[in-house]
């Protein structure tokens, strides 16, 4: 997985959006500690929430699974520009094949150990597609369904059909933009421990790749190890 901050929102837009509802716009550093202030304690400590949604994010984020993008989905107050599979599946349709008629068995046999699986030519090539979830039996069924999903592209199935065999581990990437109310949410839901491992590992690099004048709004929401 990999996340770049594209852009954000200056906290003194954030701030002059506060100030506007008391026209104390005289009071205002730029965005500095006075801001920052009125800032966390109008949209944290008075929960007029609504006006942290004025710091806006955008983020680039690949490498993350189908499986992933889904639960994306569920955070309604974001905005997804996603790579399209429907335009996108030829560089799969050239590969050749993931699998070379190798059985799970077959593999396991051939190497000592599942880290030797996984540095196996197919497998390796494979990773360029495909998220792994560190269990062999899931990780080489998503191999299967990789090589049947070329094997449907190779056989002229149109892309739009074909795409519904794709698996849950294929990887995908966006372009993202979400407000600072909408953040601390999905920061607070998806850095739990019960949220599902890719989403936390996301949830904590969002946190970590923030401006540094920025984190303090969402200390709090950032769940313990």
């Amino acid at each position: 997985m990999k996340v770049e901050l594209l852009q954000h929102s200056s906290l003194a837009i954030c701030a002059t959006a506060i100030r506007t509802c008391w026209q104390s716009f005289d009071k205002s550093d730029n965005g500095g500690e006075k801001d920052k202030d009125l800032i966390d304690r109008v949209g944290n400590k008075f929960k007029h929430a609504s006006t942290l949604e004025h710091l806006t994010y955008t983020f680039y984020i690949s490498g993350i699974s189908r499986a992933l993008l889904q639960e994306l989905a569920r955070h309604r107050m974001a905005s997804p520009s996603v790579k399209s599979t429907r335009y996108t599946l030829k560089e799969l349709k050239e590969e050749t094949s993931f699998t070379n008629g190798m059985s799970m068995l077959e593999l396991k046999e051939k190497y000592s150990n599942p880290t030797e699986v996984y540095a196996d030519i197919h497998m390796v090539r494979a990773s360029k597609y495909l998220v792994w979830s560190g269990v062999l039996g899931v990780d080489f069924s998503s191999v299967v369904a990789l090589e049947n999903l070329r094997l449907m592209l190779v056989d002229g199935i149109s892309n739009d059909r074909a795409k519904y065999c794709l698996p849950e581990s294929y990887k995908t990437e966006l372009t993202w933009t979400i407000n600072a109310r909408s953040l601390q949410n999905f920061i607070a839901l998806r850095s739990s421990k019960s949220a599902l491992w890719e989403i936390q590992d996301l949830a904590k690099t969002l946190f970590k790749i923030l401006p540094s004048d920025h984190k303090y709004l969402f200390e709090n929401s950032l769940k313990e190890e």
